[in-house]
């Protein structure tokens, strides 16, 4: 028992969790099976490690804001054909990231592109990088918030410093010219030392609109675009494929289009 206790006081000091719980498991087995010292402790703390780093993977998880779980693996590429499988798979290489490159998803509603951009939020997770989530109207009423309570600074720090900082849906509404402003100063703050990656359901010709102001968008661009890729995906909604699929779109049949006529 005194062994025991001493054992259990030195897991944690150490910060382990997953050896206490396997220890007395993997005693029985190195005693049974005359496993030697030095593996009977490798195979302890392998365990401990492989547990640590799901740990970790958790933590970065929760703290990046993600609004789904969804790897590549779950993509469905194949109904979306103007997607390039191959492409995708190099991006998940996180290349981009490691040159602070910037990488813009472009499309109409619901052909994926958030998923795309979650799927490869993860995998920077998985090689701890940190990642920060965040809609674009989201991004919008934190920053004039923060604004208005003489917060901004600390705002503005929280989207500078992850690894990876994730916008989507630039486009669904308009910026004021105080918004436009602070996400200026973030894309500028960022530019050559952090990557972003943005979706948006408009074209980068639309963008001077969704800014309130050509000038300013042209610099927002020019910032984002310098060091880029873009992803331009036309297709059907996954959501109307759905909708398809439990018959809430029905094709007329012939007699009933002439009757309509």
């Amino acid at each position: 028992m005194i062994l025991q206790q001493r054992l259990e006081t030195a897991m944690r000091h150490f910060g382990w969790v997953r050896i206490p719980e396997i220890l007395h498991q993997h005693a029985e087995e190195a005693s049974k099976r005359n496993i030697p010292y030095l593996e009977f402790l490798d195979n302890l703390l392998a365990e401990e490690l492989l547990a640590k780093h799901d740990r970790f993977i958790q933590t970065r998880t929760r703290l990046a804001h993600l609004p789904f779980r969804k790897t590549l693996d779950q993509f469905d590429f194949a109904f979306q054909p103007s997607i390039d499988e191959r492409r995708i798979r190099d991006l998940a290489t996180l290349r981009f990231m490691e040159h602070q490159e910037n990488l813009v998803f472009l499309g109409p509603p619901g052909v994926g592109k958030t998923h795309l951009a979650v799927a490869l939020g993860l995998e920077a997770i998985k090689q701890r990088y940190t990642v920060y989530f965040i809609t674009a109207h989201d991004l919008v009423q934190t920053l004039l918030t923060a604004h208005m309570t003489n917060a901004i600074k600390q705002k503005m720090k929280m989207f500078i410093k992850p690894d990876l900082l994730i916008i989507d849906e630039i486009g669904y509404r308009k910026m004021d010219e105080t918004a436009a402003h602070f996400f200026f100063q973030i894309v500028s703050e960022r530019y050559e030392r952090g990557s972003i990656l943005l979706t948006s359901n408009k074209s980068f010709g639309a963008w001077g609109d969704i800014f309130g102001d050509t000038v300013l968008a042209t610099a927002i661009l020019d910032r984002l675009l310098h060091h880029s890729s873009t992803v331009n995906i036309k297709g059907e909604s996954y959501r109307i494929k759905e909708k398809k699929k439990a018959g809430f779109f029905r094709p007329e049949h012939s007699d009933e289009r002439e009757a309509d006529r």
